[in-house]
C-alpha cells in the first residue's frame, strides 16, 4: 500500500505547484505594447479573455462656467474641452473601480474650432498629456483621432470614448 502513496504524493505536490503558478500567469491579462517608449500611444493593448472590462460612450466637454442669463455656454478651446473630457472619463471609471491606467483605447473626434478655421490637433495632444505619461499615470492607450464635419453642437470641439480593461 505504500508504494500506491509514493506517486499519489508526488502528483498532488506536481498539481499545487501549477496551481501556484496559475495567479502569476492570470495576472498578466493586459498587455501594454509600445515599441517607441517617447512615443505618445500604444502601438496596441492585448487584452486576454477573462478580463474585466468597460466601454465608455462618447463623453463631452462641460461648460468652463455656468453661462450668464440668457448667454451660450462657453466650453473653451480644444485643449481645455480635451482636459474636461478626460475629467469626466476619469470620473467615469473611477466609479466604477478602474482607473486612468486601466484605458487601453481612446477614439478621439474632434471637430474645427471655429477661432482657428481648422482642426486643432496640437490642443488635443497638449490635453491629452496632462492625464498620459505623467507621474501619476506613467502609462498611454491605443489611440485614433478623426478629424469631424461637426459634433452634436457647435461649441463642442471634441468628443472621446474610452475602453478600459483591467486584471479580474
Amino acid at each position: 500500500m505504500q508504494q500506491g502513496l509514493f506517486p499519489i504524493r508526488y502528483t498532488l505536490l506536481a498539481a499545487c505547484a501549477l496551481a501556484a503558478a496559475l495567479p502569476a500567469a492570470a495576472s498578466a491579462q493586459v498587455t501594454k505594447i509600445q515599441s517607441n517608449p517617447s512615443a505618445l500611444i500604444l502601438d496596441a493593448a492585448d487584452v486576454k479573455a477573462g478580463t474585466d472590462m468597460i466601454f465608455l460612450s462618447g463623453q463631452l466637454a462641460s461648460p468652463v462656467a455656468p453661462p450668464a442669463a440668457g448667454a451660450t455656454a462657453d466650453f473653451g478651446d480644444t485643449k481645455t474641452q480635451t482636459i474636461s473630457v478626460l475629467t469626466k472619463i476619469k470620473a467615469l471609471l473611477e466609479a466604477r473601480g478602474y482607473a486612468m491606467d486601466d484605458l487601453i483605447k481612446l477614439t478621439l473626434f474632434v471637430a474645427a474650432d471655429p477661432k482657428l478655421g481648422k482642426m486643432d490637433f496640437a490642443g488635443a495632444n497638449d490635453g491629452f498629456k496632462m492625464f498620459f505619461k505623467t507621474a501619476e499615470n506613467p502609462s498611454t492607450v491605443a489611440r485614433s483621432t478623426f478629424q469631424v464635419a461637426a459634433l452634436v453642437a457647435p461649441q463642442f470641439l471634441i468628443e472621446i470614448e474610452a475602453i478600459a480593461a483591467k486584471k479580474r
